[in-house]
């Protein structure tokens, strides 16, 4: 059990849990006749505002049933100042025998004690290797924190921020963020300076329908531009997209973010067709990564992309649409339903959800977005029979609805614009009405801690970063950048090991393969007779390993995105939006996809570990790098330095030592001769096992 994981108080001569019910100590808990249970825990060291929502509490049965517990009561005891009193409610659970407990915070699991729920039933096992927590004495416990071991190379803790904070480790960033800390790195990554630095691809506007020689089919194969992929596909984008993610050190933490924001802010390729009209929408993202929510959320509003893709673009008074005001309202900023700052559902008297708005508040918005079109005319980025895509829409105000509108109505909120207002300032009032609406806080919180961290925060976690959004520090609501970094910072998403097996969240294939490959120096596929252009660097063509996972770059199904974010794995109540594109059938690909890059049963004379580059659409190819794994295969016989090393820069150092050994005995399987086999199937093995498809 790590150092700084809690501990749950056991008898002095057993696992059996110290367990009192109304401040007696008892044995066992009847349902039928107690509300509530306490156990006590040690080893805490709490935030001064940490409390019941910091936990979550299970029991399991001799069945391998698991019980989510609602946590009604968390308090430090007076008889002595390390040791905490927990409260569970049992009232209303069956009566199901001897239960091991756990309790988890900040993503790792107590040790389980024993407790009997009902007056029998059948026993149960303690844990491999579970000794007695006796109530400890009343001296301060002394823990050795993660933090004294920061220094060390590839430590726990610095691979998983990496992990959340960037498209994959790599030597490079983690040598960077060893030597100048959590703090500097992420500041660096957040420059200004640098973005402004930063050049995008161009990509000229098109004709909504293509000319009829542009269709690439005819064209050589040499030719550089194959005019249909390249300008009516997302093809070039996402190529640049990969790139960027393997390559640009510089701008990890921002494309991380704007991905993150592409997935709420949802626009698709699908509608939209043309690289041209998709990348001003990705620079609006790229650009307010780290900037303020209320300004992303009004040049989104006013993005053509987005115009386009929910319908803002032809609302007009006399044909109102109600897309894009239905979805700013579910999707951008506060969901269907009212939120404490936690991020738990407000409910009403008889324990229900209550919504946020309704048919009529959408029918009103609706009326705010009307008469915004394309600036087809007098834009800088105007051009004739061509939509302009790159400036931001403008007002046609014959086309705005001009009568009284109401809005969301909450605490300090000016509920309704009058009739016969400047178009400009009714938008104005509708997105401030949406950004200081007090839900839109913890909404948007927890879909960044969900997208960068973990599917299932604790509210305590939620509401620390809800009050980072509601003021920076400063004064200052929706500071990304702030909430960002307290996002990354947060006791709940560091550590050196996190046990709780409900915390991480299963890699999407975008990042499952960049975080396979970074590591590995992805280059051309054959660095030495590719195209010149190419210079030995990867075409960024890896759209053809995560299209057939179910996630297709720029060109997301729906407005949920590639996933929906409050998806529920069924048969638990865990969130878990990934995997709701994790099938029977993407589930056999990941592997697929693995074993085109690092194939196990390859040798050092057969099998090509790359994305091929001779065809067209693949000029340079990709491939991983093997030599720094062959030289470890090389230095030990055994394979424990070539595991180890994949185990820190992959797993975190969390293998445990039972997986080790099975990895271990495959490479041993292998002639030590042949140490590129080798490093292919310690590989392939790691990085097709459950422990490294959920990023923890």
């Amino acid at each position: 059990m790590p150092e700084d994981a809690p501990i749950l108080i056991s008898d002095a001569e057993s696992t059996a849990a110290y367990a009192t019910v109304n401040g007696v100590s008892v044995k066992a808990v009847r349902p039928s006749r107690d509300e509530v249970v306490t156990v006590y825990l040690t080893n805490l060291d709490l935030l001064e505002d940490e409390g019941a929502t910091a936990f979550r509490a299970e029991f399991q049965d001799s069945r391998y049933y698991r019980y989510p517990l609602q946590i009604v009561g968390f308090e430090r005891t007076q008889e002595r100042k390390n040791v905490y009193a927990l409260a569970i409610r049992v009232a209303g659970l069956p009566e199901i025998g001897e239960v091991l407990v756990r309790v988890t915070w900040r993503g790792m699991t107590s040790n389980r004690t024993r407790l009997m729920i009902g007056e029998k039933g059948p026993r149960i096992a303690d844990d491999e290797g579970a000794f007695p927590t006796p109530m400890p004495g009343t001296q301060t416990l002394t823990k050795t924190r993660a933090a004294n071991r920061a220094a060390l190379p590839w430590a726990g803790d610095r691979v998983r921020f990496m992990t959340q904070a960037t498209f994959g480790v790599n030597a490079a960033t983690e040598l960077k963020v060893r030597r100048l800390g959590y703090n500097t790195w992420l500041e660096q990554q957040m420059d200004e300076q640098r973005y402004l630095q930063f050049t995008y691809p161009e990509f000229p506007l098109q004709p909504q329908v293509p000319i009829p020689t542009c269709d690439g089919d005819t064209q050589p194969t040499d030719v550089p531009i194959t005019c249909f992929r390249d300008r009516y596909t997302m093809y070039p984008l996402q190529n640049w997209f990969y790139k960027e993610a393997l390559y640009n050190e510089d701008q990890q933490l921002r494309r991380r973010v704007s991905w993150s924001l592409h997935q709420i802010f949802v626009v698709s390729g699908r509608q939209l067709n043309q690289p041209s009209r998709m990348l001003p929408y990705i620079q609006i993202l790229d650009k307010n990564a780290f900037g303020n929510y209320r300004t992303l959320l009004e040049e989104m509003t006013l993005s053509p992309a987005m115009g386009n893709y929910l319908d803002m673009a032809s609302s007009t008074v006399q044909n109102p649409n109600e897309n894009y005001a239905r979805e700013i309202l579910q999707l951008f900023s506060i969901g269907l339903d009212q939120l404490n700052q936690d991020g738990t559902p407000i409910l009403d008297g008889n324990g229900n959800k209550i919504p946020t708005y309704n048919q009529e508040t959408i029918v009103n918005f609706a009326k705010i977005f009307t008469g915004w079109t394309y600036c087809n005319v007098g834009c800088g980025n105007s051009q004739p029979g061509i939509v302009n895509y790159r400036d931001s829409m403008v007002l046609t105000p014959a086309n705005h609805d001009t009568t009284t509108k109401t809005l969301l109505n909450y605490p300090g909120a000016t509920p309704f614009v009058p009739a016969g207002q400047d178009p400009n300032v009714d938008l104005d009032a509708a997105l401030d009405n949406i950004f200081y609406h007090p839900t839109t806080a913890p909404f948007i919180s927890k879909l960044l801690i969900k997208q960068l961290v973990t599917s299932n925060p604790t509210p305590a976690y939620v509401g620390r970063i809800s009050a980072v959004f509601r003021n920076n520090g400063s004064g200052v609501r929706g500071d990304l950048k702030a909430v960002v970094k307290a996002i990354l910072l947060d006791p709940e998403a560091r550590g050196n090991v996190k046990t709780d097996p409900n915390y991480g969240h299963l890699r999407e294939p975008v990042l499952f393969l960049t975080s396979f490959m970074r590591p590995f120096s992805p280059v051309a596929a054959n660095n030495i007779t590719v195209p010149v252009a190419c210079n030995g660097l990867s075409d960024g063509v890896l759209n053809g390993l995560s299209q057939p996972l179910d996630q297709d770059v720029w060109n997301p199904p729906t407005v949920f995105s590639y996933y929906p974010m409050e998806y529920i794995i069924p048969n638990t109540p865990l969130a878990g939006p990934e995997f709701q594109i994790f099938s029977t059938g993407t589930a056999l690909k990941r592997p697929n996809a693995v074993n085109q890059m690092a194939p196990a049963g390859s040798t050092t004379s057969g099998g090509v570990a790359a994305v091929t580059g001779t065809a067209s659409n693949t000029p340079c190819g990709t491939r991983i790098q093997f030599t720094r794994l062959q030289d470890l295969a090389a230095a030990d016989s055994t394979g424990g330095q070539l595991v180890d090393t994949l185990n820190r820069e992959l797993l975190n150092g969390s293998m445990s030592a039972a997986y080790r050994q099975q990895v271990l005995n495959a490479v041993q399987a292998v002639s030590a001769a042949d140490t590129l086999k080798r490093a292919r199937t310690a590989l392939y093995i790691i990085a097709t096992s459950s422990q490294y498809q959920v990023q923890r």
